[in-house]
């Protein structure tokens, strides 16, 4: 039997702290092992919180898009199975990136942290539902402090792989589509 790895790996981004990470592998004839989270990597990785509070696990269909997102609160994101198109936006007041946006190409293995304040979506592509896992350092709870940008933002410039109709709702939700542009928003763009 002939193992492989895949060795640890993080990326810096256009948007300050937002950081995709590339996760140790182990794999041989029976499959795959992935590393989501070690502690003693993460006390090195600037902005990494030492524990999770809540995790998430949500499927969707091919061309659905959740998001964009930017919560109070720091998130480890990965596809458990299947591929995405992430788009992440700093939707942030003070930052110094505020209105910079990165994409990241999602597959298992590959992981973003997004920090609080910086909006997360993706959009599903594999033929098979995708599975994308949350990992939150704060509980959601209705109400809770953050904002949501459109995902169809012109502004944003996201060029999502397949094209999105905001009014099908296996593609986008109500909310979703109703969330404002990030000029909106104030705090300048």
């Amino acid at each position: 039997m002939t193992t492989t790895f895949t060795e640890f790996e993080l990326a810096e981004t256009a948007i300050d702290g937002l950081l995709v990470l590339r996760a140790f592998q182990a794999a041989d004839e029976r499959g795959t092992v992935r590393e989501l989270f070690r502690i003693s990597r993460a006390e090195g990785i600037p902005g990494m919180p030492a524990a999770w509070s809540q995790l998430n696990l949500t499927s969707s269909v091919r061309g659905a898009v959740r998001g964009l997102h930017g919560e109070a609160m720091t998130k480890l994101v990965t596809v458990a199975a299947g591929r995405a198109f992430g788009a992440y936006v700093d939707a942030r007041p003070d930052s110094a990136t505020r209105g910079e946006v990165v994409t990241v190409d999602l597959e298992p293995g590959v992981q973003v942290l997004v920090p609080a304040g910086v909006c997360n979506g993706f959009q599903a592509l594999a033929e098979e539902p995708t599975e994308y896992l949350y990992c939150f350092d704060e509980e959601w709870r209705p109400g809770m402090p953050g904002v949501a940008v459109s995902p169809l933002d012109p502004e944003l410039g996201i060029d999502w792989p397949i094209p999105i109709d905001p009014e099908d709702r296996a593609m986008l939700s109500a909310k979703d589509a109703a969330a404002p542009r990030l000029a909106e928003l104030g705090g300048g763009a």
